[in-house]
């Protein structure tokens, strides 16, 4: 890669760093966390998730926290999760403008995930595109490298699933390594022939820390050119759909290493170091990054 080398990480924790932690965590703390992050210099955050609240009670207090952040932090780019156009709705009432709709690669997992088949979903994207045309929709490809269900994900399988991704006109797919069992190899020929067959479409990758490969994928991805990366403060979350989906890729982990190397990610590793001890000491949950160890 020539010039100045940069990297764009989009902080997940306050959704996928939480969902996983059972006791509530309150909206205040949550709140503390996130101030932290901006103070940090990540200017991209996803806040929270619009999912039913009998699902994951850790997301109940979602319009709050929209409501808190989102007009008063207008350089900001917020994003939510959703699962359906009902979520959809949801974030919208609430002034979100940037969506990840989740759909998985694989059938057995998205009908754990949301109760509904691969294409069912996919009509229910096409009517929020159609509904919400200036909305921007980031499309999660859960299991885009491998499933607890279905086991290998195939090439023809991901390509189908980007061209209906392309055909609705979402502005990024992100390629979600949900129960971490990619390998480097595996994400540069997935990439690398993505980017080819897909040279208008926007890729981000999300890669669980399962087999300690989170920062060698993700470093490898941006080193292929995707448009972001997505990590969570100490490592923390996982998908509670998805067998063996153990933390993802700690953001002060590889914050540290792009730092060093002379990325440019934006990022005050010290301040950020600061949100993580914070974070720990007021969230009971398991925690995998290495700096937030120390």
């Amino acid at each position: 890669m020539g010039g100045e080398k940069k990297a764009t990480i989009v902080e997940i924790g306050p959704r996928d760093g939480f969902q996983n932690v059972k006791e509530f965590i309150p909206t205040e703390i949550k709140s503390k966390v996130v101030h932290g992050l901006i103070q940090a210099g990540l200017t991209k955050i996803q806040l929270t998730s619009f999912i039913s609240p009998k699902a994951i009670p850790q997301m109940r207090d979602a319009a709050q926290l929209c409501d808190e952040f989102i007009s008063s932090f207008p350089n900001i780019d917020f994003s939510v999760l959703v699962p359906n156009a009902f979520g959809a709705d949801r974030a919208v009432e609430s002034g979100v403008k940037e969506i990840n709709y989740v759909i998985s690669v694989s059938e057995e997992h998205n009908m754990s995930n949301v109760r509904r088949s691969v294409t069912d979903s996919f009509a229910d994207l096409a009517s929020v595109r159609e509904k919400y045309p200036d909305l921007i929709i980031n499309l999660d490809a859960s299991m885009s490298f491998g499933c607890p269900f279905q086991g290998e994900i195939t090439c023809r399988q991901l390509d189908e699933y980007v061209k209906r991704a392309a055909e609705i006109g979402v502005d990024a797919v992100n390629l979600c390594d949900t129960i971490g069992v990619a390998v480097p190899s595996q994400v540069e020929d997935t990439l690398g022939r993505l980017f080819q067959s897909y040279p208008d479409m926007a890729f981000d990758i999300h890669i669980h820390d399962t087999r300690n490969m989170g920062i060698l994928n993700s470093y490898v991805a941006l080193q292929y050119g995707v448009r972001s990366v997505q990590t969570t403060l100490g490592g923390l979350g996982g998908c509670p759909f998805a067998p063996g989906a153990s933390g993802n890729t700690a953001t002060e982990d590889l914050v540290y290493m792009l730092n060093k190397m002379e990325w440019k990610t934006n990022v005050d590793f010290e301040k950020l170091m600061d949100v993580a001890r914070f974070l720990k000491h007021n969230v009971n949950g398991n925690f995998s990054g290495h700096q937030v160890a120390i």
